[in-house]
């Protein structure tokens, strides 16, 4: 698909940005690109396919809510190289 020169102009006045000239011809290049992919992409056959939300047929697959006995804090703390008030400490990150 062919692209103008007023055409890439008026996308980047849209998009606030300042071409310089020799960049006009690479940008109508790119763009022509991505509108060749794009017909591309359209004239892709679909009869037959179904629509799809993603790669595998599961979806909402939840695990079962159960209370199970949990890592002691003291245990925990052992790991921590410092500690205080039964928490671990961290240096200082914000000023």
């Amino acid at each position: 698909m062919q692209v103008s020169k007023e055409e890439i102009l008026h996308i980047a006045k849209l998009a606030n940005l300042n071409l310089k000239e020799e960049e006009v011809d690479t940008y109508m290049g790119h763009l022509e690109e991505i509108l060749n992919f794009a017909n591309i992409v359209n004239k892709a056959p679909i009869d037959g396919l179904e629509e799809t939300i993603g790669v595998n047929e599961a979806y909402n697959v939840f695990r079962k809510d159960e209370i199970i006995e949990s890592l002691n804090r003291d245990e925990l703390l052992q790991n921590a190289p410092e500690a205080q008030e039964g928490m671990f400490k961290i240096p200082k990150v914000i000023n």
